[in-house]
């Protein structure tokens, strides 16, 4: 029998690409972003192992810094090296995927959402609509919940 209560991954990709057109990520940065929500703080040691699996970038860290999506917890004294953690706003985005895929409606505004605005690409107008039909299930779904 199929269990469809923990379906949870049915729109990932759906979500992961609005995700990366909203906030101008690629691919590893992203999964850079999910490992580290569950380390509270991390050096670069751990980064870098858990980047051993992921395209090979030079610059990922620094970016991930300059760009506020990790910053430094504590700076390096002594024998203690620098620890760093994901930011608010590395957090925040997380927090947000973890939303989506749970069953919270993408905005389809293009106010909020780049693949709703006129000049969004061709492939940006496919996952347009399948938001549209992902928010469609799940406005189903809560209807027929209640």
């Amino acid at each position: 029998m199929l269990n469809t209560d923990n379906n949870y991954l049915k729109y990932w990709r759906v979500v992961r690409f609005w995700v990366k057109a909203k906030h101008n990520l690629s691919t590893p940065e992203l999964e850079m972003i999910l490992f580290l929500y569950s380390e509270e703080y991390f050096n670069k040691t751990k980064f870098r192992e858990f980047e051993e699996l992921m395209s090979w970038d030079v610059n990922r860290f620094s970016s991930l810094l300059r760009d506020g999506w990790i910053k430094v917890w504590r700076k390096k004294s002594g024998k203690h090296a620098t620890l760093y953690e994901l930011s608010y706003k590395g957090k925040r985005v997380v927090s947000t995927i973890y939303k989506k895929l749970s069953g919270e409606e993408i905005a389809e505004s293009a106010n909020v959402n780049p693949l709703f605005r006129f000049d969004a690409t061709y492939m940006q107008k496919i996952y347009r609509n399948s938001i549209k039909k992902m928010n469609d299930f799940i406005k189903q779904q809560r209807h027929l919940s209640q």
